[in-house]
């Protein structure tokens, strides 16, 4: 499978999936974009993978329409087009029960795991459209399909990325963009340092393989995803879950 000549961008991409979905990206012959608001995460991944392939970067607040904007204006100046857009980028939130949660918890996570992907997919698919072709993946989690008991704030963005991604999807299905998420279960990921060692055995106890997932196999799994080898698939919900999806 080869992504040579297409240039591939990663939000969250200095760490966990979106690192991993850089490095295989670029073992697949694409060039990188890593969007992340931590820049010393960046400064480090891009230092991690210099030898790779071609990687910029840039610092970005997702949940901020001027900095995705901004930001955005200076990739398609600086590459031209962005072919592959992995919208990775999303914090776990609290664990608590829905009331306990306070409105700024609650929408911190809305913002950044929803809201941000809206902005991304606004700021290139009109640039997609121009060019004739793009793939849009999208990270949900099996959350957004079963829900969470402690992480209702995430378990509904994820569940509106599912949403989004099929609307989006039919959308573009006159074009030669296609637009899919994954939804992976537990991964072993810096994300998981967000959560209660409670919420953790919850979401294992969940997974008859009885293991979490590896940030490559999901980052293999969006590389499938952003080639041409997937064409007549979209706004369609991939599971990477280790046996919990149950539809």
């Amino acid at each position: 499978m080869s992504l040579k000549g297409k240039t591939a961008l990663v939000t969250g991409g200095a760490r966990g999936i979106g690192f991993a979905a850089v490095e295989r990206l670029l073992h697949d012959g694409a060039s990188c974009v890593i969007w992340d608001r931590d820049q010393t995460a960046i400064d480090e991944a891009k230092a991690r993978l210099v030898d790779f392939g071609e990687v910029t970067s840039d610092r970005v607040e997702l949940a901020k329409p001027d900095s995705v904007e901004t930001a955005a204006g200076q990739v398609l100046e600086r590459h031209g087009q962005i072919d592959i857009l992995v919208n990775n980028a999303g914090i776990a939130g609290v664990n608590k029960m829905l009331w306990e949660c306070s409105p700024e918890e609650w929408r911190d996570v809305m913002d950044i795991d929803l809201y941000g992907v809206f902005l991304c997919c606004r700021a290139f698919v009109p640039a997609m459209i121009e060019s004739g072709w793009g793939r849009i993946v999208n990270v949900a989690s099996i959350a957004g399909k079963e829900g969470n008991p402690t992480a209702s704030h995430y378990s509904a963005a994820k569940a509106g990325v599912i949403g989004l991604t099929k609307s989006l999807g039919k959308e573009l299905s006159d074009t030669n963009i296609r637009v899919n998420c994954i939804t992976p279960a537990v991964i072993e990921t810096e994300i998981l340092k967000q959560c209660t060692q409670a919420h953790i055995d919850y979401m294992l106890s969940k997974i008859p393989m009885g293991r979490v997932g590896k940030a490559e196999e999901v980052a293999a799994m969006i590389a499938w995803l952003s080639s041409d080898e997937v064409s007549f698939s979209t706004g369609a919900v991939f599971d990477i879950s280790g046996g919990r999806a149950t539809y």
